[in-house]
């Protein structure tokens, strides 16, 4: 791995030239032009199949957290690697039928699913529901009633956990919306033995998302399996625990445990026990084999700072206004000479519109840069604030670009308008 591109381990410099698996990223922005989300599908590949392997033995199933990085072409290069998906939409679902993911796979999370929702995914045939209410479970066998078929369920539990990751990505504590207590969960359990139309598969459990440390997966899990064990010995089928995602990886600001310590803690946890294991991982999948590209428009100074406003902004990478998220931001040509920071900022009329800062010699217009880690939660939180159209996506596979998104038009942006008549 090249120390200088830790977030992003597939790129190189060559010749100068910064390359993603052989393919220059400055001909992949005069190509395509930017903003340009670019994967590397090889990337995409190793970080599923470091996590699969990482289970050795043991009965498991990778569900890839479609919210992460929904586009067609990734799901079906996942698909590929027979991976299960973890979906919170019928939209979701749909994108993964389209790429050829087995809806057997599927696991549907998610606090507010919708009646049409629910009743696609029974007729997809999915494997499990993710409970995360009393008032779900009814929602759920009733539509089991209407489609005269049962309904996979296993209840999300709410373990009181502090996963010490951003508050808006922490999903494991007392007072958030997701999940039901441990202590409600037997009751639910009690309601699914009773109906016909309602089938117990699991136990399910998620604490969050980017966490850095393992302790809080070996807490939540202690009570997880407790329960579990519980339930087994009062009759009720628990065939898996779904243990979600989460698992930290690196960013400007983080260094987190390798995913196989996160993963023999969990296996640990659960010994000798038949349960089959179910992660949902997202970021640990697409977040290091991506990234965006940007142009230089110019740059400017103010009260002593350096700026570099680029052609990307808060709308194309959410992340570091809505979570202060730091993704590393570098040059894809380096100029010679002594560096300086420089905050890189984008058009959007917000003071927050500020994607990070990068050390360069020099910010030129139509100088690019690369902003790394960005391929989880960068185009799928992506939208039209102040009427800019969403970028491109591109996978680089065998070192030939191939375009897996077209950018969107102006006339994309308001052909779904209609005046007053």
């Amino acid at each position: 791995m090249n120390a200088e591109f830790n977030a992003c381990p597939r790129l190189r410099r060559e010749g100068g030239r910064l390359r993603l698996d052989g393919a220059a990223l400055d001909d992949i922005a005069h190509q395509f032009g930017t903003p340009v989300y670019v994967y590397s599908r090889a990337g995409i590949e190793d970080n599923w199949r470091r996590i699969d392997a990482a289970f050795g033995a043991r009965d498991r199933l990778v569900c890839y957290a479609v919210k992460a990085c929904s586009n067609i072409a990734v799901l079906d290069v996942l698909a590929r690697l027979g991976s299960g998906f973890d979906i919170v939409s019928g939209g979701e679902l749909e994108r993964v039928l389209k790429a050829g993911g087995d809806p057997a796979k599927v696991v549907f999370s998610g606090v507010g699913k919708q009646m049409w929702e629910i009743e696609r995914a029974l007729r997809a045939g999915i494997g499990c529901f993710n409970v995360e209410s009393a008032a779900e479970l009814a929602q759920i066998e009733q539509a089991a009633g209407d489609l005269n078929r049962a309904a996979p369920v296993a209840v999300r539990v709410n373990p009181d956990v502090d996963a010490n990751t951003h508050p808006y990505i922490a999903t494991g504590l007392r007072d958030g919306k997701f999940g039901v207590g441990i202590d409600e969960a037997e009751a639910l359990y009690d309601e699914i033995q009773r109906s016909p139309l309602l089938e117990a598969r699991g136990v399910d459990c998620h604490i969050g998302s980017q966490v850095t440390d393992i302790a809080p997966y070996r807490e939540a899990l202690q009570s997880t399996v407790a329960l579990a064990d519980r339930l087994a010995r009062r009759g009720v089928g628990i065939e898996h625990l779904d243990i979600g995602g989460g698992f930290g990886i690196a960013y400007a600001d983080a260094g987190p445990p390798p995913v196989e310590d996160y993963i023999a803690a969990v296996v640990d946890a659960v010994g000798a026990r038949p349960y089959r294991i179910i992660t949902e991982p997202g970021r640990a999948v697409a977040g290091s084999a991506g990234l965006l590209l940007t142009s230089v428009l110019h740059r400017k100074r103010n009260g002593g700072a350096d700026f570099a406003v680029v052609d990307a902004a808060m709308n194309d990478l959410l992340r570091p206004a809505l979570y202060q998220a730091r993704h590393d931001i570098v040059a894809v040509r380096r100029r010679g000479g002594e560096t300086r920071a420089f905050n890189v900022v984008g058009p959007v009329c917000e003071s927050g519109d500020t994607l990070g800062r990068a050390h360069l010699a020099d910010a030129r217009r139509g100088d690019l840069l690369a902003i790394l880690s960005a391929g989880a939660y960068g185009f799928s939180m992506a939208g039209n604030y102040n009427s800019r159209t969403r970028p491109a996506e591109v996978i680089v596979d065998g070192g030939e670009a191939h375009l897996v998104r077209l950018r969107e038009s102006i006339q994309d942006l308001i052909e779904g308008e209609c005046l007053l008549p």
